[in-house]
């Protein structure tokens, strides 16, 4: 009887395979099944439950049970002996994305609302780069932190932070211009300057070498514009990824002074800094420290989903008409619909709750790195999702990525962040997020292994 509900979940694992079933289509109740099958009522509960556990059904209570819109990964399947099964692809630790148990079922219910046929009509229509009064408001807070809040008449809006950060830049900086840097920066900022004209100046001092705990260095800031005027220079002062440095307040101030002296503008990219505690402790950021001269970016990429994002820009007043005609002319505004689903999300409490349980799984997370890693040099932040890792001599980083893909693990050379790339350390970025923990606990125990090997592969 055990094979008979295999048999039949099979069937229609195939159907679902096929497109003959597609994500969203509700399942006739068990009972009905049962009934079209000609099987016992419990064979049909057995079917359901064997294609819950295989990730492509879910059930709604009072609803009933639906396919699947995206079926779990095959790279995070283990083996019972906790191995990565075979012919699996690989567990990866290069993408980041955290994704809160329920998340799903909290956004759904925020959109249930928008989906009446008046409110969707109004959510439908265009929107301007400066959005809704509502979605002012509801960015406005959800931007708030240490005691600084923007003024909602300062609140510009993007497709997603990727299109936030282009546009600030882009309002900064002329094609044929210089953008300050750190000496590990993100890597989509290398693409995004390229696009658009824009020439990289590393600025040193982000603990590249795990030196420096303060973040960018004022000095190296001067030095650099006194070799050529920069128009701007792109910072993350909080969590800063790679390496997890919080810039202190001291250094923010510092900051904010010497870009006033050389009036230059600033690119704060705040995207991570939600995961810190929000304390009476927190630190204001550096929009807070210079205000007429700082643009914040922010998205709900990493709070909720990557699919379903809005980017989020807080100006200094005398320069939100020239980044509004920047998100315009690159075609960077968001969509109505976003902005009307990431109001919802905001005010109703979801981004809240979300928040929460990721900061909590960072903990559990970083619990796994310490037992695991404890013994290397690992520059991370208990509440940042990603670790930087100076690998052990004889150990290169070409050579340690490749071993680590040949064991089934994607991880992202130091390279990929560093300005130029041949500047980096021997040093890879492990992104902690994606995978269910207990993959991420056995790629992690397959690094540290892979890095003990005294010949170095």
């Amino acid at each position: 009887m055990a094979e008979d509900f295999r048999r039949v979940a099979d069937q229609l694992a195939a159907e679902i395979a096929a497109g003959r079933l597609r994500p969203g289509d509700r399942l006739p109740t068990q009972r009905a099944f049962a009934r079209s099958r000609r099987i016992a009522n419990s064979t049909a509960i057995r079917v359901y439950g064997e294609l819950v556990r295989r990730g492509l059904a879910v059930g709604e209570v009072g609803r009933g049970t639906f396919v699947r819109a995206a079926p779990p990964s095959p790279g995070h399947a283990l083996t019972e002996e906790g191995a990565a099964a075979p012919g699996s692809p690989a567990v990866n630790l290069e993408l980041n994305y955290p994704v809160a148990e329920g998340q799903s079922e909290l956004m759904a219910q925020s959109l249930a609302g928008l989906l009446r046929p008046d409110v969707l009509e109004a959510a439908t229509r265009p929107a301007a780069a400066d959005g809704t009064p509502a979605a002012r408001e509801a960015a406005a807070s959800l931007l708030a932190r240490g005691g600084w809040r923007p003024d909602p008449g300062q609140l510009l809006f993007a497709g997603n932070g990727r299109q936030a950060i282009a546009a600030a830049i882009a309002s900064f900086v002329r094609p044929g211009g210089r953008l300050g840097v750190e000496q590990l920066t993100y890597p989509l900022v290398k693409a995004i300057a390229e696009r658009l004209g824009v020439s990289l100046v590393p600025i040193a001092g982000n603990a590249v070498s795990l030196a420096d705990a303060s973040g960018l260095c004022p000095d190296a800031l001067y030095a650099a514009h006194r070799r050529a005027p920069l128009g701007a220079v792109y910072v993350q002062p909080t969590l800063h990824n790679p390496t997890s440095v919080t810039m202190s307040e001291e250094r923010r101030s510092q900051l904010a002074a010497a870009c006033a002296e050389l009036n230059i503008g600033v690119v704060e990219d705040t995207t991570w800094a939600f995961l810190a505690p929000e304390t009476p402790e927190a630190l204001a950021p550096l929009a807070a420290h210079a205000p007429t001269r700082t643009v914040l970016v922010d998205s709900l990429s990493k709070r909720l989903a990557p699919g379903l994002t809005t980017g989020f820009l807080a100006a200094p007043p005398s320069h939100t008409a020239v980044l509004a005609d920047a998100l315009r002319s690159g075609a960077w505004t968001a969509a109505r619909f976003n902005l009307e689903a990431a109001t919802r999300w905001i005010t109703d409490g979801t981004v809240a709750t979300v928040t929460a349980a990721k900061r909590a799984d960072t903990a559990a997370r970083h619990r796994l790195v310490q037992r695991v890693l404890g013994g290397f040099r690992i520059r991370t932040d208990q509440c940042a999702y990603y670790c930087w890792w100076e690998l052990p001599a004889p150990w290169r980083t070409d050579t340690f990525v490749a071993a680590a893909a040949a064991r089934g693990i994607a991880i992202t050379p130091g390279s990929a962040f560093a300005v130029p790339p041949h500047t980096a350390p021997d040093a890879v970025r492990i992104g902690l997020a994606s995978p269910a923990r207990e993959v991420l606990s056995y790629a992690l125990e397959t690094l540290a292994e892979l890095a003990r090997r005294p010949t170095g592969g």
